[in-house]
């Protein structure tokens, strides 16, 4: 697929930029447009070693190295995917929010016995994912377009991880922002099923958000900080009286570093560390 391709007129951002836009576009009407960021769709910037996925020059929504393009560059992406310390073999992943796709590719190359749906509401987005080298739709994998929350509750019971990283322009995706999405979430987790999710942007977006989920998930939720990226990341255990071996864990994660390269150690230490704090309970606290 071809871009429309111009130089980047951001200060800060380097190279070029490239656009979902025909050959007869405006160059310096589009520039324009990206300076005071009235541009309606997702750009990329592309700086030769990385490419970006802006929906605004301010709101950068996923990274790529160019000569590891299934690798996690982002700090809160490979923190999301400490949910493996709990359920290391899952077969059905459910993504709400696909972005560049980082979640989904690491997915589809660490974890080849799980059955991967990624689900994202603009199709613009989805337009980015030959950029983005996310492989082709098959047997293990389909990216939908469609609502996140309304493909949940029509969705069957029986998914072992569900990974919410949804944002536009003005942040958390409001359809997701509410009571009724964490119940519908907790119905179609499986047994052991856990709940993964991004909460970035604008705090009051996803105000109340960490309550609800303690609501729902019957305080078996933890929150641990991503201070480098302003996130937090959210876990949510549907598991039936969920205790964490801790020290087991520990031992674990070590295995689960050398099969995929993340440093679980550290995140099994973080998640601990914030579970014995009760930061969860903190934070819904300090955002009511």
């Amino acid at each position: 697929m071809s871009y429309f391709q111009i130089p980047s007129p951001f200060e800060v951002e380097c190279g070029s930029v490239l656009l979902l836009e025909p050959p007869s576009a405006k160059a310096n009407e589009l520039r324009r447009q990206l300076l005071d960021e009235s541009y309606p769709k997702p750009f990329v910037i592309d700086d030769g070693e990385r490419r970006y996925l802006y929906f605004s020059v301010r709101l950068m929504q996923s990274e790529m190295l160019l000569r590891s393009p299934n690798s996690l560059q982002l700090r809160y992406t490979r923190k999301m995917m400490a949910f493996l310390l709990f359920h290391p073999r899952p077969q059905r992943i459910v993504l709400i929010g696909l972005g560049g796709g980082s979640l989904v590719k690491f997915c589809h190359q660490h974890l080849p016995g799980a059955h991967l749906t990624a689900v994202e509401l603009d199709a613009d987005v989805i337009a980015w994912r030959e950029a983005f080298s996310l492989p082709p739709d098959g047997q293990r994998l389909e990216v939908i377009e469609g609502d996140g929350a309304d493909y949940l509750a029509a969705t069957t019971k029986g998914i072992d991880a569900l990974l919410v990283d949804a944002f536009d322009k003005t942040g958390f995706a409001p359809s997701l922002a509410n009571h009724e999405f964490f119940a519908s979430a907790f119905a179609k987790l499986s047994g052991n099923g856990v709940l993964v999710m991004n909460l970035a942007g604008e705090q009051a977006s996803y105000a109340g958000l960490i309550g609800e989920a303690m609501t729902v998930f019957d305080d078996q939720v933890i929150v641990i900080s991503v201070p480098e990226d302003g996130n937090h990341v959210l876990y949510a255990f549907k598991e039936r009286h969920f205790e964490p071996r801790w020290r087991w864990l520990h031992s674990f994660a070590k295995e689960l570093r050398a099969h995929h390269g993340l440093d679980f150690p550290a995140f099994a230490a973080k998640m601990e560390r914030a579970s014995k704090m009760g930061l969860a309970r903190r934070e819904a606290m300090r955002r009511r």
